[in-house]
């Protein structure tokens, strides 16, 4: 286990905010995970429990505990395959592929370890990984014992789980198991991976075709962290009343839209922030990507609180021009 006082975090941000926990401990087996319930039970200090950092805005040096997963390893029996909470969420999409398992495929290149995966419910083109999560393997942090949590038990929604809810600060994950299939079945009729194959002439993708496309649809829009520090998508796309989506439609009859349910429409939050015009613009030293208005970026030397506030503007610019109020995904502390 590593515990180390008066840590940089300019690692584990891929905002790349240059700031400093009191305390950071690393957890690389169940056990460790116990010892580390220990130590903040102990210690009556504030904690926060981080991935990888790419979902994460700190707007300051953390007085307090930083908790970090590296327990590694896969494993895989009867298309059930279980990975540390450490693993980074790709190269077990990667594992999965090359052991004939497709299910993921969709959600190529997204940043992030496993353990967030299972917390945040993270999803693109179509596919959410609350789909194919069985359960969860975690150390509840209050007594120090090992317990296994159903994904029906969760309180999966869009974006959404009872991790960061209920649960927030409950739970240690060291595990995740997803029940997956040997049937490749493509999902390619969300966003742009349908045009892109036609583009690239490929009719009926393979699994790694079909892979390779989506991650260079990502990286066409998305910007590199180690260039531009960002956290990928900044707010979560809207869900609004189908009254107030036909009501906008009649102004902005181009609005895309996705509907959820009968009474339900979800809409891009990037295209709203296009439409406000800050696609490509800067608050200070902090803006929004040129090519996906749904990022935010660190143009460089921007603090925390200058993504905070250049978030906030465009959060009152939407809710003018819309009516609709978008929300962070990123976790800001």
């Amino acid at each position: 286990m590593r515990d180390i006082q008066n840590y940089s975090l300019l690692q584990h941000n891929t905002f790349g905010m240059d700031v400093s926990c009191r305390r950071f401990l690393e957890y690389e087996s169940v056990e460790e995970a116990q010892q580390v319930a220990t130590i903040l039970r102990d210690s009556h200090q504030p904690f926060l429990i981080i991935g990888s950092g790419s979902n994460l805005l700190l707007t300051g040096d953390y007085d307090g505990i930083v908790v970090h997963s590296a327990i590694r390893g896969i494993e895989e029996h009867d298309a059930m395959v279980t990975a540390g909470s450490g693993e980074t969420f790709d190269q077990l999409i990667s594992w999965c592929i090359a052991h004939g398992l497709y299910d993921l495929i969709n959600l190529s290149l997204i940043p992030g370890d496993v353990g967030a995966s299972a917390v945040q419910n993270i999803g693109a083109y179509g596919v959410e990984v609350a789909q194919y999560i069985n359960k969860v393997e975690a150390v509840e942090i209050a007594t120090g014992k090992v317990v296994t949590i159903l994904a029906a038990e969760c309180g999966y929604a869009y974006r959404q789980s009872l991790f960061k809810t209920e649960w927030k600060n409950r739970y240690l994950i060291t595990r995740v198991t997803y029940q997956l299939s040997t049937v490749f079945e493509p999902h390619i009729d969300y966003g742009n991976i349908r045009a892109e194959l036609e583009r690239q002439g490929i009719a009926s993708p393979s699994p790694e075709q079909l892979r390779q496309v989506i991650i260079d649809i990502r990286r066409s829009k998305l910007p590199d962290p180690d260039v531009e520090g960002n956290a990928g998508s900044f707010f979560v796309n809207p869900i609004v009343q189908r009254s107030l989506f036909e009501e906008l439609l009649t102004h902005y009859p181009d609005m895309p839209h996705y509907p959820v349910d009968d009474e339900h429409v979800k809409i891009p939050a990037g295209w709203m922030i296009e439409r406000c015009g800050w696609k490509g613009k800067s608050l200070g030293r902090a803006g929004v990507h040129s090519k996906q208005a749904l990022v935010l970026v660190n143009r460089g030397g921007a603090t925390g609180n200058d993504v905070v506030t250049l978030c906030r503007q465009i959060q009152h610019d939407v809710k003018a021009m819309f009516g609709v109020e978008i929300n962070p995904e990123v976790n800001i502390v």
